[in-house]
């Protein structure tokens, strides 16, 4: 019977890539299906395994570790790095298709150090060994390969750029997993220092980063963006613990509050609305947090890159550039030429595109990113007119309080009230 492997993928194929890895690399390779049994193989089996093998206790077999290492890398979505029943290292890689696992690409044996004998005196501890097997087994472990462990890391990217690519998916799941992993290490940050600053009762909700979040999907800022919203992510679960059903209704509450920001910042009202609506139908199906906070990442995302999709497609990049650059320094003294010197192009000509492109003039559009910072520092601290003024970048009061009334039709201390 056919293995499932060699369905999706062509066996002399993958017999090349492995011939070339050994070639180069030096170190032992096998392709194993999702049991871990042994499918193909470059490099020859060590004597030390052929030899240590004989002491397994039945039902303990390499294939088996083989195997839920390639699921605990399928999970970590990435190279998993891990020691064998012999203390011996090993890389494995997982191949995926269509979120399952049917295959790993597996390297090793090898040593990170120098073998001395505590690998044995362990192995004695735990395995019923004769003595003179023992011996045998430390005669072998100096014909193992060693290899740094800076090296092991470089060749576990080796073995994504080479296989990651093979499953039409597998590239794309790959990321999405690494993506995940990301997202909630910084969720988990996030939830740490809002413990470091809970004292007898919970934190209050952090309205100043809900709505400095929302200035970011304005201004197309996605890296921000993302930033903010696994922060706010971040006091929902610690506040709301696992509870699904209210967790999801802050989600929806976020993404419609998102939405309309986005429509008011220029974003196509239909597309906008269409996404609001693909993340709502999506919810109901969602079962785990994981995949909550992954789902609303990506509609801000969409959001974000949505606030430019009218652009004509020649100034697509300028212009998403110049936006990003003025949300990162409009609190400076940022002129126009710096600007147009950061996209290499003519000041003149890049006002042109611009004003075109965003339906404001240079002046204009950076006015309105000061004032909606300033809208936020007004809501949300007690720092004076003055210093907000400052804040958001405009260096008189005066003329701070004339483009505040502009655009909003308030004074500032009127605003705060």
């Amino acid at each position: 019977m056919t293995p499932y492997l060699y369905t999706i993928l062509k066996k002399e194929q993958i017999a090349d890539m492995l011939k070339a890895f050994h070639a180069c690399v030096g170190l032992p390779i096998q392709v194993i299906d999702d049991k871990g049994h042994l499918l193909q193989s470059q490099g020859d089996i060590t004597s030390f395994c052929s030899l240590f093998h004989h002491f397994l206790p039945p039902g303990d077999e390499c294939r088996v570790l083989h195997s839920k290492a390639g699921k605990r890398a399928m999970d970590l979505g990435e190279s998993y790095i891990f020691s064998c029943h012999a203390n011996l290292n090993h890389i494995v890689f997982p191949l995926i298709n269509k979120n399952s696992l049917f295959g790993s690409i597996l390297v090793g044996p090898f040593l990170m150090e120098e073998s001395d004998s505590l690998l044995i005196s362990d192995l004695a501890d735990r395995y019923p060994i004769p003595l003179e097997s023992l011996l045998e087994l430390y005669e072998e472990t100096h014909s193992l390969p060693v290899v740094p462990p800076a090296k092991v890391t470089q060749i576990s990217r080796l073995l994504y750029y080479m296989f990651s690519g093979l499953i039409s998916d597998s590239y794309h799941q790959f990321i999405i997993k690494q993506e995940k992993l990301h997202q909630q290490s910084r969720i988990n940050e996030s939830i740490q220092s809002y413990k470091l600053w809970q004292t007898s009762d919970r934190p209050k909700y952090p309205y100043d980063k809900e709505k400095e979040l929302i200035i970011k999907v304005k201004n197309g800022d996605a890296a921000q963006a993302n930033a903010l919203l696994n922060d706010l992510l971040g006091y929902v679960l610690l506040s709301e613990g696992n509870n699904m059903e209210v967790i999801k209704t802050r989600a929806i509450e976020l993404c419609s509050l998102l939405s309309r920001a986005a429509i008011e910042g220029g974003a196509t009202n239909d597309i906008i609305l269409k996404m609001n609506n693909h993340f709502l139908k999506n919810l109901q199906e969602i079962k785990n947090l994981d995949e909550l906070c992954y789902s609303l990442q990506e509609t801000v995302e969409a959001f974000t890159e949505n606030m430019f999709e009218n652009i004509p497609g020649r100034n697509h990049d300028i212009i998403k550039k110049a936006v990003s650059y003025i949300s990162k320094n409009y609190s400076g003294a940022l002129t126009l030429e710096e600007v147009a010197g950061h996209v290499h192009l003519n000041p003149a000509y890049f006002s042109s595109i611009f004003k075109q492109s965003t339906g404001s003039s240079f002046k204009e559009y950076l006015n309105m990113v000061r004032i909606e910072e300033s809208k936020r520092l007004l809501a949300n601290t007690d720092y004076t007119i003055i210093d907000i003024a400052v804040a958001a970048g405009f260096e008189d009061q005066s003329y701070f309080c004339r483009v505040f009334k502009k655009y909003t039709g308030l004074t500032p201390r009127q605003y705060r009230q």
